[in-house]
């Protein structure tokens, strides 16, 4: 058990201040309202908001419901898949320079129930909340960046890992949701109504194609076609060592922003290689059942080397069209990042890096990293 409590005190970067009254109490009552007394403060906070939320959201219901329910997903989005801590994020900034994509912004997937009427009232509001940084790794954050929809399919669904940080003494019982192996029919079907809604909400919104982010999405490719058959997908992969290493970082600053329970550190290794090689034996698994010129992969190390060239490559083989007219502007925005400086990290002990290689053993082999 933990003895220092990071953040104890914070009240920035928590993902459930947007939920509203009625959807807290449900996710409270599931876990049986087990809140540590040294989180209390978090909790006086989320409950909170989530009565201004829930006032929202009814307020939305009746300006936005009759549009919304009209509302069809008429381009199939793109996905941008990979393992945390391998890029996605900076592939999705990427794509979302195009203007003729549309992505959900930081707000929008914390506030998934009221975003249509609330966003141009509370963004202001709540923006002392939200470090102008990541805390794990300095990219810029605000309430307007592109964000990663896991947040909102959290709130809409309780079907996601994204809670384990809340509730980390139940962590198997939502971690089940990065892959969804041994998840019920019925547990798929709201995680997968969740998903439409979102996308609904954001084309009413935009009315534009959406390109979506979730790590998580990695493991999930057929519950996707299920849904959005002819979604495109661009899978990013990086270094095994780095990605370690970087989420060993990220587990030592993000969830303490988000404990409502004292978290048990000891099995922190543990967890970080079942996650890799179960959202790996399901991304191996059923990346071919994507229709061909649907999928492209992306080395990071190339992506970073030549972005401009890795760019085009994706709009070629996802047959996207505009990259000529988006060019411009994707050199615009790396001429804004170009001095954005990655995070270094400490040495990986031998043995550990050796079981590794041994662990992640086909991650190395398929996309050719050296595994010493």
């Amino acid at each position: 058990m933990s003895r220092t409590l990071k953040h104890r005190w914070s009240l920035s970067n928590n993902g459930l201040t947007g939920i509203p009254a009625d959807r807290w109490w449900k996710l409270l009552k599931e876990n049986q309202f087990a809140v540590d007394p040294v989180y209390v403060h978090r909790v006086a906070l989320i409950t909170t908001l989530s009565v201004i939320n829930w006032a929202y959201r009814k307020r939305e219901e009746r300006v936005y419901g009759a549009a919304l329910e009209k509302t069809n997903v008429t381009e199939a989005p793109v996905f941008v898949l990979g393992h945390y801590r391998s890029g996605t994020t900076h592939l999705h900034n990427l794509l979302a320079a195009d203007p003729q994509l549309a992505y959900p912004n930081t707000y929008q997937v914390a506030h998934p129930y009221s975003f249509l009427y609330s966003e141009a009232i509370h963004a202001k509001i709540l923006a002392p909340l939200l470090s102008k940084k990541r805390p794990m790794d300095n990219m810029a954050l605000s309430l307007q960046t592109p964000q990663e929809e896991e947040y909102a399919l959290s709130m809409a669904s309780f079907c996601s890992p994204f809670l384990t940080y809340s509730f980390p003494r139940r962590y198997d019982w939502y971690m089940r949701y990065l892959t969804f192996n041994d998840a019920s029919a019925e547990e798929i079907k709201r995680w997968q109504a969740a998903l439409i809604w979102f996308a609904k909400k954001l084309t009413l919104k935009y009315k534009r194609r959406l390109v979506l982010k979730s790590p998580a999405h990695t493991a999930r490719i057929k519950l996707i076609l299920e849904v959005f058959p002819d979604a495109r997908f661009v899978h990013i992969y990086r270094d095994p060592f780095t990605v370690y290493q970087s989420m060993r970082h990220l587990y030592g600053i993000i969830p303490w922003y988000m404990y409502l329970q004292r978290p048990d550190i000891g099995y922190t290794d543990e967890r970080i290689i079942e996650q890799y090689t179960a959202m790996h034996d399901n991304y191996f698994r059923d990346k071919d059942a994507i229709p061909s010129g649907h999928l492209c992969e992306v080395r990071f190390e190339d992506l970073e080397r030549d972005p401009v060239k890795e760019m085009a490559l994706i709009y070629e083989k996802l047959n996207l069209s505009g990259f000529e007219a988006f060019e411009p502007k994707l050199q615009r925005y790396l001429d804004f990042i170009a001095s954005y400086k990655r995070n270094a990290f400490p040495d990986i002990p031998v043995p550990l890096r050796k079981r590794l290689a041994q662990e992640w053993q086909r991650s190395f082999e398929v996309w050719e990293y050296p595994e010493k």
